[in-house]
Protein backbone atom coordinates (compact mmCIF):
# COMPACT_ATOMS: atom_id res chain seq x y z
CA UNK A 1 0.00 0.00 0.00
CA UNK A 2 1.19 3.29 -0.67
CA UNK A 3 2.20 6.42 2.18
CA UNK A 4 0.26 9.23 2.02
CA UNK A 5 1.20 12.46 4.00
CA UNK A 6 -1.15 15.22 4.96
CA UNK A 7 -0.09 18.94 5.65
CA UNK A 8 -2.71 20.28 7.22
CA UNK A 9 -3.27 24.02 8.32
CA UNK A 10 -2.85 25.04 11.78
CA UNK A 11 -5.12 23.30 13.97
CA UNK A 12 -5.90 23.47 17.56
CA UNK A 13 -4.82 19.59 17.69
CA UNK A 14 -3.93 16.57 16.03
CA UNK A 15 -6.70 16.49 14.27
CA UNK A 16 -8.53 19.59 14.43
CA UNK A 17 -11.53 17.69 15.91
CA UNK A 18 -11.60 19.10 19.14
CA UNK A 19 -13.26 22.60 20.96
CA UNK A 20 -16.65 24.16 20.66
CA UNK A 21 -17.59 24.63 17.03
CA UNK A 22 -16.08 21.38 15.26
CA UNK A 23 -15.69 22.10 11.22
CA UNK A 24 -17.51 19.32 10.09
CA UNK A 25 -15.41 18.63 6.85
CA UNK A 26 -12.15 17.85 9.76
CA UNK A 27 -14.78 14.91 11.80
CA UNK A 28 -15.45 13.57 7.82
CA UNK A 29 -11.81 13.55 7.39
CA UNK A 30 -10.47 11.99 10.86
CA UNK A 31 -13.13 9.08 10.10
CA UNK A 32 -12.35 8.87 6.66
CA UNK A 33 -8.36 8.54 7.85
CA UNK A 34 -9.15 6.15 10.68
CA UNK A 35 -10.94 4.30 8.23
CA UNK A 36 -8.07 4.05 5.89
CA UNK A 37 -5.71 3.14 8.48
CA UNK A 38 -7.90 -0.04 10.15
CA UNK A 39 -7.82 -1.16 6.28
CA UNK A 40 -3.72 -1.24 5.73
CA UNK A 41 -2.92 2.11 4.67
CA UNK A 42 -0.34 3.88 5.73
CA UNK A 43 -0.85 7.88 6.37
CA UNK A 44 0.57 10.59 8.64
CA UNK A 45 -0.60 14.31 9.52
CA UNK A 46 1.51 16.76 10.05
CA UNK A 47 -0.28 19.85 11.77
CA UNK A 48 1.61 23.58 10.82
CA UNK A 49 1.13 24.32 14.83
CA UNK A 50 2.12 21.52 15.95
CA UNK A 51 4.77 20.27 13.38
CA UNK A 52 5.93 23.42 11.31
CA UNK A 53 9.54 21.72 10.92
CA UNK A 54 8.23 18.76 8.57
CA UNK A 55 6.65 21.48 6.47
CA UNK A 56 9.92 23.26 6.13
CA UNK A 57 12.12 20.18 5.87
CA UNK A 58 9.94 18.76 3.09
CA UNK A 59 11.59 20.53 -0.46
CA UNK A 60 7.59 19.47 -1.93
CA UNK A 61 6.15 20.58 0.77
CA UNK A 62 8.15 24.21 1.16
CA UNK A 63 7.82 24.36 -2.34
CA UNK A 64 4.26 24.57 -2.22
CA UNK A 65 4.13 26.84 0.55
CA UNK A 66 6.53 29.14 -0.87
CA UNK A 67 3.71 29.54 -4.10
CA UNK A 68 0.32 29.20 -2.98
CA UNK A 69 0.85 29.85 0.94
CA UNK A 70 -0.83 28.06 3.68
CA UNK A 71 -4.29 29.29 2.79
CA UNK A 72 -4.00 26.30 0.32
CA UNK A 73 -3.44 23.62 2.79
CA UNK A 74 -4.06 21.16 3.36
CA UNK A 75 -1.78 19.54 1.05
CA UNK A 76 -1.52 15.61 0.35
CA UNK A 77 1.24 13.84 -1.02
CA UNK A 78 0.78 9.88 -2.20
CA UNK A 79 4.73 8.60 -2.33
CA UNK A 80 6.44 11.75 -2.09
CA UNK A 81 3.98 13.23 -5.41
CA UNK A 82 1.02 15.86 -4.94
CA UNK A 83 -2.26 14.43 -4.80
CA UNK A 84 -5.42 16.30 -5.25
CA UNK A 85 -8.57 15.42 -3.78
CA UNK A 86 -11.94 15.63 -5.86
CA UNK A 87 -15.51 14.56 -5.26
CA UNK A 88 -16.67 12.31 -7.93
CA UNK A 89 -18.79 13.40 -10.38
CA UNK A 90 -22.44 12.98 -10.39
CA UNK A 91 -24.22 10.00 -11.90
CA UNK A 92 -25.46 9.89 -15.38
CA UNK A 93 -29.09 11.32 -15.16
CA UNK A 94 -28.86 12.82 -11.77
CA UNK A 95 -30.90 15.69 -11.20
CA UNK A 96 -28.74 17.16 -8.50
CA UNK A 97 -29.94 18.33 -5.54
CA UNK A 98 -31.35 16.32 -2.56
CA UNK A 99 -33.10 13.78 -5.13
CA UNK A 100 -32.55 12.48 -8.10
CA UNK A 101 -35.11 11.84 -11.49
Amino acid sequence: MRTIHIFDHALCCSTGVCGVEVDQELVIAAADIGWAKRNGATIERFNLAQQPGAFAENPVVRGFLERSGHDSLPLILVEGQVAELTQPAPAAGCCGGSKCC
